[in-house]
Parts: C-alpha cells; sequence; structure tokens
C-alpha cells in the first residue's frame, strides 16, 4: 500500500535531511528546554531552528464496561479554555510508559485497568519540538479514588463515542490526542484497526 503512494517520490529521505552544525541552550525550564540549532540544508545553504525539548507524555483511552469513552475537562492556560481530554501525563526521567499510563490513568480519575494495550506514538508539533506521546487502551476498568496533584484541577466524566466524534467535528474538542483517539476507537470497533496487546 505504501508504495502505491510513494512510487513516484525519490528514494530513501537523504535529499531532505538537515545537518545539525552547532547549536546552543536559550531557555532552560522547569520541564521544557529551547534550543537554536545551526542546521546544513540539503542544497548547501544553512538555516535557524528553534526548538523545544519534551520528555515525551502518555495518553490513555480508558474505556467502561458500557462502552463509554473516560474524558476529563481541564483548563489548559497557554490557550485560556477548559478542554475536553483523554487522561495523559508527561513522563518523569527514566520511567516506563506502561507505568505512567496506569498512575496517571488512577492519580487523575481514580480508575485502574486490568487490561492494557498500546495503541500508538503519536508527534502533536513536529515543527518545533520533540514531544511524542504513546496512546494506551485500557480496559477493564475498576473504580477507585482520585489522587491530583496539589496545582491539578479538572472534571471527570464519560461520553459515549459518538459523542466525542460530533464533538471532534463541532471543534468542541480541539486537542489533539483525543481526536486521534476518537477516531482510531471508532476504525477499531468497526474491525479496522488492532491495538497491541501489554496484559
Amino acid at each position: 500500500m505504501t508504495e502505491k503512494f510513494f512510487k513516484d517520490l525519490p528514494t530513501g529521505d537523504q535529499h531532505l535531511k538537515e545537518e545539525r552544525l552547532s547549536g546552543e541552550d536559550i531557555y532552560d525550564g522547569i520541564f521544557l528546554k529551547m534550543k537554536r540549532d545551526q542546521v546544513g540544508l540539503p542544497n548547501g545553504k544553512q538555516a535557524i531552528r528553534e526548538y523545544l525539548t519534551h520528555p515525551g507524555a502518555v495518553a490513555i483511552l480508558a474505556i467502561l464496561d458500557d462502552g463509554r469513552v473516560l474524558m476529563e475537562r481541564q483548563y489548559r492556560y497557554p490557550i485560556a479554555k477548559a478542554c475536553l481530554e483523554i487522561p495523559a501525563g508527561k513522563l518523569e526521567p527514566g520511567e516506563d510508559r506502561l507505568l505512567c499510563a496506569q498512575r496517571e490513568l488512577e492519580e487523575e480519575t481514580g480508575y485502574r485497568a486490568t487490561s492494557w494495550s498500546f495503541i500508538r506514538r503519536i508527534h502533536p508539533v513536529i515543527s518545533y519540538s520533540t514531544e511524542f506521546i504513546d496512546i494506551y487502551l485500557a480496559e477493564g476498568l475498576v473504580s477507585g479514588k482520585s489522587h491530583l496533584d496539589e496545582e491539578e484541577f479538572l472534571d471527570v466524566f464519560a461520553a459515549p463515542l459518538e459523542q466525542l466524534i460530533e464533538w471532534v467535528e463541532q471543534g468542541e474538542i480541539t486537542d489533539v490526542k483525543t481526536t486521534i483517539s476518537a477516531y482510531w476507537l471508532d476504525r477499531y470497533r468497526r474491525g479496522l484497526v488492532k491495538p497491541v496487546p501489554l496484559s
């Protein structure tokens, strides 16, 4: 299938690759660092690339026994808006990604899952950040008590997939990890894709 779409393109990616020539750290934050690199372009010229390094994150598509999706509503300061999202959180240095997903689900929602699968990795801002998000499918949910961080405030609720897709199409959901997860779940329920079982 891939060959069908790329058959007329040049082979490999060497003709597109940019090489780092030098660089400097221009901001060192709590967990984000901003860098400025001088790069060599494929045509022999040079350019500046500024980007953020990010430790990576996980997101959890958690499904209740009745098929509804576990959701959160959380205020996101950079865009000054309360957003509808699936549970997620950033990785601590050296942290196992699945353990992070399990921790974040329980801390934020109080739920634990008896079945975990891996969906896929996404890169939400490829033009200026190294951030990746590994998305997991959590099923067989068991309710419990949440343990939010002191600086964390959110509402937890559940909604059917059809409602999530409607919110995406109406622009109520603009979060990329949630948008991708909603459409993935729709394809999963139609038997078009499968996750990778982990437990």
